[in-house]
């Protein structure tokens, strides 16, 4: 009897975008796809720390380079889209927060969240879908939404509202880019220690409330979203598209 054998997890020979690599979750969602054979373009506004992100790849035996890119540029996420040679898998983990109480909340709050945590994403993912339409050979877009996109949260109402929205077009592009053979998944960590998060850790009532929430006990470490992104990213998720992956700990268990 011959027993069926899993996918691998392996990527070689693929070519990954990782945009929001020089720090954090993406930084570490690089690091991977880097360590699972792939070659990295990873791509940033600061590009001193993109720099040592790739060099660290390289050091440690991966494959990557560095592209300066500001999510918020539409066009400029378009060219560097359009540039790759081929892309096989694109990881959006650029993002924006600016928590508060909805009543303080301003236009310009407003704005600048959307623009990149929801417009940059939208645009993004849609060029990535177009170079693997060319190309003719599928893909994976993943991107890092939140558990936010699921659930309400203290002070974030704009974030939150961000991250919902990611969530409702991942399962429209999904449909729609199916029968290219384009799977387009979102990863919703918890809160994970990252620059983006120090705000959050330095208010010892925000920590109680999240230790309240997180039923595992602990907070989350880029380390928990990495195994995840390879997943995503590989044949060993085959069959997944439109669907979200929770990495928060069970807080949306209820």
């Amino acid at each position: 009897m011959k027993l069926p054998r899993t996918p691998s997890f392996r990527l070689d020979q693929r070519i990954a975008l990782v945009i929001g690599a020089s720090s954090g979750i993406g930084q570490a969602s690089a690091a991977s796809l880097a360590q699972a054979g792939a070659h990295v373009i990873c791509a940033a506004r600061g590009v001193a720390r993109l720099e040592e992100t790739v060099a660290a790849i390289v050091e440690a035996g991966g494959s990557a380079e560095a592209v300066e890119l500001d999510m918020a540029d539409v066009e400029e996420t378009k060219r560097v889209v359009a540039s790759c040679q081929r892309l096989d898998i694109l990881v959006n983990s650029a993002g924006l927060a600016r928590h508060g109480p909805a009543m303080e909340s301003t236009e310009d709050d407003f704005d600048a969240v959307s623009r990149v945590n929801w417009k940059g994403a939208h645009f993004a993912a849609c060029a990535a879908a177009a170079k693997m339409i060319e190309t003719g050979a599928g893909g994976s877009i993943i991107t890092i939404s939140s558990q936010m996109g699921h659930v309400g949260g203290i002070d974030r109402s704009i974030y939150s509202a961000s991250k919902h929205a990611l969530e409702g077009m991942t399962k429209s592009m999904a449909i729609e880019w199916g029968k290219h053979n384009i799977r387009v998944n979102t990863l919703c960590p918890t809160f994970v220690r990252t620059p983006l998060t120090e705000g959050t850790f330095a208010n010892p009532e925000r920590v109680a409330w999240i230790q309240e929430k997180i039923r595992l006990g602990r907070f989350g470490e880029v380390e928990d979203i990495m195994g995840a992104v390879v997943f995503l990213a590989s044949d060993a998720s085959g069959m997944i598209t439109g669907s979200s992956i929770m990495i928060d700990g069970g807080w949306t268990a209820g």
